[in-house]
C-alpha cells in the first residue's frame, strides 16, 4: 500500500528485495543506483550526529507499523516506508553538510531489541529455531502475542524513551541472526553515502540486560562477555569487507558509577576486539552525563580505538578531563549541540568551548557533534507553521541542530557564517529579555516553598481507614489508571473541535456521551473505583500544558517514546501558573453519572516537568515547584467539587533521577517535595492516588514511600513482578498499593487464573487491607476488544480471591 510511503518520490525507484523482514539487499535486477547517488555540493566539515529521529517528520513509520500490525498492509509495504525514511534521513544529513553520518540508527521498534536480534539472544518462549530473525519473532519479543507475553520494557537511562530489556542466562547461545547493520551500511553506500555503522557496545548491552528468570540473584551478566564478542567480530568483519572505514560503538553505560569489575569488562572487551577492528577507525560514543574520571582514564587508553565521543551539554565537567589527559593523536567528537532539548544552541559559547578544545586535541582531530542521538528531540521546525514566531526563533529541532553542528564546524575552519551567528545571538537576547518569560508573583510564590516539607497532618494508615468508610471500598478494590481506548472517532471529534469544524456544544455533547459509555462499561464490569476515561485529552502532559501559562505547543513536534508510540512534549518557556480550573468540569460530569467513587485524574508536577522540553535559564526544581503550585490549586478545586479520590500521576519520577549517585539525593528531595505540595491541603477523607510505570523503582522505594500518597499503583506485570522483591526483602509499607496485574502494552488478554496467580503472589507480600487490583498502566493504546475481556478477567479474579479471604476470616 503505497499510501504509507514517504514523500521522497524522487528516491522511490530504489529497488530492494527482501531476504528477511529485518535484513534486505539491493535487488540484482535493479538498475544501477548511480543516478540516485547523493552529490556533495561542498566539502563536508568535521561534523557528526550521534543519531537521528526515525519516525519521520509526519510519523510515517508509526502509521506503517500500526497498519502492518492490524493486518491492513504487508511486510513489503512496511519495508518500503522504512527504506524511504532511511534514504530521506541520509539525504538530509548530506544536504546539511554532515561528514560523519551514522547508519543502523533506524529501528522498527528499538535499537536494543535490534542488538538482541543481531546476537540471536531470543528467549526460548518465542519459539525461534535459528536463521535470520524476521518480523514475527521480532515483534513478538516487543509486543507479545496471543500465547506469550512481551519482554520487559524500561526507560533508556534518564529519558522518556523505552527500550526492550534483553533476558540473558548462562545457557544463552549467541549467534549472528540479523545482518541489519551491514545491510543498512551497504544501502547507504549504494547511494554514495559512506556512513559510520552504529552498534550498541558489547558491555553496555550486557549491563542493560537482566538475568533470565530463575538466576536473577546468582548470575553475573558480564560472565557472557566472551560469548557475545564472537558475534561482534563477525559483524565487524562483514562491515570491513563492505568497505566501512569507521564504526561507532555506543557505550552509554560509561557515564554510570561503575565498579572495578565493570571497568575491567570494558578493557577486556575492546582488547579482544582489537585485532578485528584493525584497519577501521573506532569511535566509542558516550552520552547523557559526565564520564567519571576512572572510566575516562580506562576508555582513553584502550588500544585500537581511534576516537571518543562525549556529551558536553549534560557532561560539561568532562571538559576538564579532556584538558587534563586527552590522549595525543586521537579524535574528539565534541557533543556541544544538545540532543535532549529544543532550544537553539548558543553558538558563540559553543564555538568558544570548541576553540579551547581545538588547542588541546589539534585542528584536524576535533569533530563537532550532537550531545546524544537526536532521537530525543522533535524532527523539523519547518513543519511548525502556526507557532508563535518569537518563541519559534528560540528553538532548534533535529533538522536545525544538524545545521548548527555544521555551522560550528565551518566556523572552526575559518568559514564562520556571520549572518547566521548574528541571528542566533539576537534570538538568545530576545528570549532572555522577553517579558513573557518572567512572572514575579509566580517566582515569589515558588521561592516561599523552600524550608517547609508540606506533609499532610495525619499518617497514611489513619487516613486509609477514614477513606474506606467514606468510599465504601471492599477488600482488594479494583480500579483502572485513567485512560480508556482513544478511538479514531474520538480523535476526529477533538481534531474537528480544534479546527472549529464543530461547535463547542457539539463537542461537549460528544465527549459527555463518550464518558457515559466508559462509566456504564465500568459499572457493568463491576469495577469499584471508576475513571472517566479521559476522552477530552490528547496527551497526559500536553492536555495540562495547554491550560497553564508559560507553555508553548507544536503541531508536529513528535518524539518517539516506544515502538510506534509518539508524544508531543510541551515547551516550558516561562513561569508557570494556572489561570483557571482544568479538569473540574469533566470530573464533575463523570461523577454525576454514578454513585461509585470517580477519580479525578491529574498529571503530577515532576512528570509534567520530565515529559516536557524544559526552559534552561533556571534550575529545574524551580520550574517544578511552580507546576506543583498550579496542580495544588486544581486538587483543592476538585475536592471542593465533591471528588473524593484524586490520582496525581508521577509516571516519570524515576526517569528524572540523575545517573550519578552523588546527584540523586538532591533530585529526590525536591521531586518528592513537589508531589507533597500538590495535596498537602486536602482533608483526610480525600484519597490521593499516584501512579508510576516502566522504570526500576526498587532503588528509590523509600522516596516513593516518602511521597505519602494514600494509594500507589506501579507497573509490575510486564517486569515479571520485579517490584515485589523489594518488599519481600523487608521494606515496610502501610498505605494502599496496586502493583499492576496485567501488561497493557501487549494485545494479549490474560486469563482470570493468570491474574489470580499474580494477586496471590502479592498477598504473600502485602496485607489484604492495603492491596488494590489494577492494570499496569492506562488503556489509551488498546482496543475495546482487548480491554473488555481483560478487565472482566481482572474483576473476576479479584472477586474470587475476595470471597476466599472473607470465608477464611
Amino acid at each position: 500500500m503505497r499510501k504509507f510511503a514517504v514523500m521522497f518520490s524522487s528516491l522511490s525507484s530504489l529497488s530492494l528485495s527482501i531476504t528477511s523482514p529485518l535484513s534486505f539487499r539491493h535487488s540484482s535486477n535493479a538498475r544501477p543506483a548511480t543516478f540516485l547517488r547523493f552529490k556533495f555540493r561542498f566539502r563536508a566539515m568535521a561534523s557528526h550526529a550521534v543519531g537521528y529521529p526515525r519516525m519521520g517528520p509526519k510519523r510515517e513509520l508509526k502509521f506503517a507499523l500500526e497498519s502492518f500490525w492490524d493486518g491492513k498492509s504487508s511486510s513489503e509495504d512496511l519495508e518500503k516506508v522504512a527504506a524511504d525514511l532511511r534514504v530521506s534521513i541520509w539525504k538530509q544529513m548530506v544536504d546539511a553538510g554532515i561528514k560523519y553520518i551514522p547508519s543502523n540508527t533506524f529501528s522498527y521498534y528499538d535499537q536494543v531489541l535490534d542488538a538482541t536480534t543481531m546476537l540471536g539472544a531470543v528467549p526460548p518462549r518465542y519459539g525461534w529455531k535459528g536463521g535470520e530473525i524476521g518480523f514475527d519473532v521480532y515483534f513478538s519479543m516487543a509486543r507479545g502475542n496471543s500465547t506469550v507475553p512481551a519482554m520487559e520494557m524500561t526507560k533508556w537511562f534518564d529519558t522518556n524513551y523505552h527500550y526492550i530489556v534483553p533476558e540473558l542466562g548462562p545457557d544463552v547461545k549467541f549467534s549472528y541472526a540479523s545482518h541489519k547493520a551491514v545491510n543498512e551500511y551497504k544501502e547507504a553506500k549504494s547511494l554514495g553515502v559512506d556512513t559510520i555503522p552504529v552498534l550498541i557496545g558489547p558491555v553496555s548491552y550486557l549491563l542493560l540486560s537482566k538475568p533470565a528468570k530463575g538466576v536473577e540473584k546468582t548470575f553475573s551478566l558480564l560472565n557472557l562477555i566472551d560469548s557475545v564478542l564472537p558475534v561482534y567480530k563477525e559483524v565487524v568483519t562483514e562491515l570491513k569487507a563492505a568497505g566501512a572505514s569507521w564504526i561507532q560503538f555506543d557505550e552509554p553505560s560509561l557515564v554510570m558509577d561503575l565498579s572495578s569489575d565493570q571497568l575491567q569488562a570494558f578493557s577486556h572487551a575492546y582488547s579482544q576486539l582489537e585485532s578485528s577492528v584493525t584497519g577501521l577507525n573506532v569511535l566509542i560514543e558516550t552520552y547523557f552525563a559526565d564520564v567519571p574520571a576512572e572510566a575516562f582514564k580506562m576508555m582513553t587508553t584502550l588500544k585500537g580505538v581511534t576516537a571518543f565521543g562525549f556529551d558536553l551539554v549534560r557532561g560539561s565537567k568532562t571538559v576538564d578531563l579532556i584538558k587534563d589527559r586527552f590522549p595525543s593523536g586521537k579524535y574528539l567528537f565534541a557533543g556541544v549541540v544538545d540532543g535532549r532539548n529544543i532550544w537553539a544552541n548558543d553558538l558563540a559559547t559553543s564555538l568558544s568551548i570548541l576553540q579551547g578544545l581545538e588547542n588541546i586535541v589539534g585542528k584536524d582531530k576535533l569533530v563537532v557533534s550532537t550531545s546524544c542521538s537526536l532521537l530525543h528531540t522533535a524532527v523539523d521546525l519547518v513543519n511548525e507553521t502556526r507557532m508563535d514566531e518569537e518563541i519559534k526563533s528560540w528553538l532548534a529541532f533535529a533538522a536545525q541542530k544538524l545545521i548548527e553542528v555544521n555551522a560550528l564546524a565551518k566556523a572552526l575552519k575559518g568559514q564562520k557564517d556571520e549572518a547566521f551567528f548574528s541571528a542566533n545571538a539576537a534570538a538568545h537576547a530576545s528570549r532572555k529579555y522577553s517579558p513573557r518569560v518572567i512572572n514575579e508573583d509566580v517566582q515569589k510564590a515558588a521561592a516561599a516553598l523552600r524550608g517547609t516539607d508540606h506533609r499532610r497532618a495525619t499518617g497514611a494508615s489513619a487516613r486509609l481507614e477514614s477513606q474506606k468508610r467514606k468510599l465504601n471500598l471492599p477488600l482488594l478494590p479494583t480500579t483502572t489508571l485513567g485512560s480508556f481506548p482513544q478511538t479514531l472517532e474520538l480523535r476526529k471529534i477533538r481534531r474537528e473541535y480544534k479546527a472549529n469544524i464543530i461547535s463547542e456544544e457539539e463537542y461537549v455533547k460528544a465527549i459527555t456521551e463518550e464518558i457515559n459509555k466508559v462509566v456504564k462499561l465500568q459499572e457493568e464490569l463491576d469495577i469499584d473505583v471508576l475513571v472517566h476515561g479521559e476522552p477530552e485529552r490528547n496527551d497526559m502532559v500536553e492536555y495540562f500544558g495547554e491550560q497553564l501559562s508559560g507553555f508553548a505547543f507544536t503541531a508536529n513536534g513528535w518524539v518517539q517514546s516506544y515502538g510506534s508510540r509518539c508524544v508531543k512534549p510541551p515547551i516550558i518557556y516561562g513561569d508557570v501558573s494556572r489561570p483557571k480550573p482544568m479538569t473540574v468540569f469533566w470530573s464533575s460530569v463523570a461523577q454525576s453519572m454514578t454513585k461509585r467513587p470517580m477519580k479525578g485524574m491529574l498529571t503530577g508536577p515532576v512528570t509534567i516537568l520530565n515529559w516536557s522540553f524544559v526552559r534552561d535559564d533556571q534550575p529545574r526544581f524551580e520550574t517544578c515547584y511552580q507546576i506543583a503550585l498550579a496542580i495544588k490549586d486544581e486538587v483543592e478545586d476538585l475536592e471542593k467539587a465533591g471528588i473524593g479520590a484524586i490520582q496525581i500521576d508521577e509516571a516519570a519520577l524515576r526517569e528524572g533521577l540523575p545517573l550519578r549517585k552523588s546527584e540523586q539525593a538532591f533530585y529526590l528531595d525536591w521531586a518528592v517535595h513537589s508531589f507533597r505540595i500538590t495535596n498537602c491541603g486536602v482533608q483526610d477523607t480525600t484519597q490521593i492516588h499516584t501512579h508510576m510505570c516502566y522504570s526500576n523503582f526498587n532503588d528509590i522505594i523509600h522516596s516513593i514511600i516518602d511521597m505519602d500518597a494514600d494509594v500507589i499503583s506501579i507497573e509490575n506485570s510486564r517486569s515479571d513482578q520485579k517490584l515485589l522483591s523489594v518488599f519481600q526483602e523487608g521494606v515496610r509499607y502501610a498505605a494502599g498499593i496496586g502493583p499492576g496485574v496485567y501488561d497493557i502494552h501487549s494485545p494479549r488478554i490474560p486469563s482470570t487464573d493468570e491474574i489470580s496467580e499474580k494477586i496471590n503472589k502479592m498477598l504473600t507480600v502485602f496485607d489484604t487491607n492495603i492491596l488494590w487490583v489494577n492494570p499496569d498502566c492506562g488503556l489509551k493504546t488498546r482496543k475495546y476488544t482487548e480491554v473488555k475481556p481483560a478487565l472482566s478477567n481482572m474483576v473476576a479474579a479479584a472477586k474470587v480471591l475476595r470471597a476466599q479471604l472473607t470465608s477464611d476470616k
